[in-house]
């Protein structure tokens, strides 16, 4: 059963590498790569959400301004696109940071609002800022491959998701077994507590806010230079920070994988809705409603189901003290 379980990640990797090659046409591949796309991103959600529960609608602001950030750097100051991509994802992290030190100030359903807020906010800043940023027109990003037709361009950032996936996986498999994250789990279980014990809440919460925009970041500068053309509307819209959290909370918050598997069951059924109905209130309305469920009928995710008795690469089923005693001296 070890041998199994260490295996089909393996065996998963193998898949999604060899994927662009065996799919038959460019479509799947573009679909493919907005698929991990979304599994990086959900994954860099759970940074934030699956530890220490505060559930961020607003997570497409980091999205967007990752992604306008390394279009204005290409676009405006001729920057090239791997330091462009690096240079916003940093600067987004420093600002992750000033609003995580007012953010986490609040919980639960303020905490929501507030996130969603910050959303709004960078949409009409963004699209008031016409002589910058192009307004509700958009930004235009030359490809970085120009010698490449679209299909190949597809899968070159088909990879690059993945490495990024990768990375996020790799990066909350470290936290999952690091004292950091035994303090972000602490917190989950009972803030309070953890703060009278020493637990360093409001610190970890803002490092793990910061630590989840970053990567979310990246991924919104690698769709600017993939895509090409930015609308605000889209990479600020509080659909994507919705994914991210049905995903999550699809595939299990507290399993490493859960986001991945969330994203590709979301992400494809995404697609279809939106190729079978158009962008219509009635796919908008279908998200929203799946959401619905999976909070009220699922909220522990597939795979806390699937891994109930088996053991596998999740957070660990612990108390609320145990925790604190990893954290506390």
């Amino acid at each position: 059963m070890r041998i199994a379980s260490r295996g089909l990640p393996l065996l998963v990797a193998a898949l999604a590498i060899a994927y662009p090659w065996l799919v038959p046409n460019y479509y799947l591949v573009y679909a493919g790569a907005l698929t991990v796309m979304y599994a990086a991103m959900s994954t860099s959600w759970n940074l934030l959400g699956g530890f220490t529960g505060y559930v961020s609608l607003g997570h497409s602001a980091f999205f967007g301004l990752g992604a306008y950030g390394t279009g204005l750097l290409v676009v405006r100051l001729g920057v090239p696109w791997v330091v462009a991509l690096l240079v916003s994802a940093v600067l987004v992290t420093v600002f992750a940071v000033g609003v995580g030190i007012a953010a986490v100030r609040v919980r639960g359903a303020s905490f929501v609002i507030v996130s969603i807020a910050l959303v709004s906010m960078m949409n009409l800043v963004v699209q008031g800022w016409r002589s910058l940023t192009g307004g509700s027109t958009g930004l235009q990003v030359p490809s970085p491959f120009p010698g490449l037709h679209r299909g190949e361009t597809h899968m070159v950032f088909f990879y690059l998701f993945l490495a990024l996936l990768a990375v996020a996986l790799l990066c909350w498999w470290h936290v999952s077994r690091s004292r950091f994250g035994a303090g972000l789990r602490a917190i989950r279980e009972d803030e309070d507590k953890a703060e009278s014990l020493g637990v360093p809440t409001g610190a970890y919460k803002v490092a793990a806010f910061a630590l989840s925009a970053l990567f979310v970041a990246l991924a919104g500068g690698l769709y600017a230079v993939w895509f090409g053309s930015l609308d605000p509307i889209f990479v600020f819209s509080i659909l994507i920070g919705s994914y991210m959290v049905l995903m999550s909370l699809l595939g299990g918050v507290r399993h490493l994988y859960g986001p991945l598997l969330g994203a590709l069951i979301v992400a494809p059924a995404g697609e279809y809705f939106l190729i079978a109905l158009g962008e219509t209130q009635i796919h908008l309305t279908a998200t929203g409603l799946v959401l619905v469920l999976v909070v009220l009928f699922m909220p522990d995710g597939i795979l806390a189901r699937l891994t109930r008795r088996r053991p596998g690469p999740s957070i660990p089923d612990e108390t609320a003290d145990q925790r604190l005693q990893k954290v506390t001296p």
